[in-house]
């Protein structure tokens, strides 16, 4: 799905601004909706180039903070591509949070059967008998075996489960 993607570095002045330096932020825009965050980095009002999106100068200073922004650029970029690989669909917001790494190890079905087998396996005596207990470990290997042979993948997000799954 082709999605519009656009980043933005732009100043933003505190409401009580006097002088001095402003801070940086990051906007990243998705399809309309957008998501910002800080760069960590400030700069003067008079070197900064909102049309550009970076500072102006010449010296190793200004040189440094435009590769700062560029590295942040690209590691957004990666992030993208990251989502796009991984068939996730791509927001603004989770965006930032695969660029900031808040995105965290995504849940997928074998793993989210292991452990609920290994729950069951704890209970077995007291609420399950051990006949409950090796059903769902049948049934835990004819799931390994069908998104093998269906889909020639060992495991699939948890997310993408759904009746058309086992279906089509």
């Amino acid at each position: 799905m082709k999605t519009n993607f656009s980043l933005l570095f732009y100043m933003k002045k505190p409401k009580n601004y006097q002088k001095g330096v402003a801070p940086i932020y990051l906007r990243i825009t998705v399809n309309g909706n957008r998501s910002e965050v800080t760069t960590g980095r400030s700069c003067e009002p008079l070197q900064w180039n909102a049309i550009s999106g970076r500072g102006n100068g010449k010296k190793e200073e200004m040189k440094s903070f435009n590769a700062y922004l560029d590295n942040l650029q690209n590691k957004v970029f990666e992030a993208r591509r990251q989502l796009t690989e991984k068939d996730d669909a791509i927001t603004a917001e989770r965006l930032r949070d695969q660029f900031q790494g808040k995105i965290g190890k995504q849940c997928t079905l074998i793993d989210v059967f292991k452990d609920h087998n290994h729950k069951m396996e704890t209970l077995v005596g007291s609420e399950f008998s051990k006949g409950t207990a090796e059903r769902y470990r049948t049934s835990l290997k004819h799931s390994v075996e069908f998104l093998q042979w269906k889909y020639k993948v060992s495991d699939i997000d948890i997310r993408k489960v759904n009746r058309a799954i086992f279906y089509n």
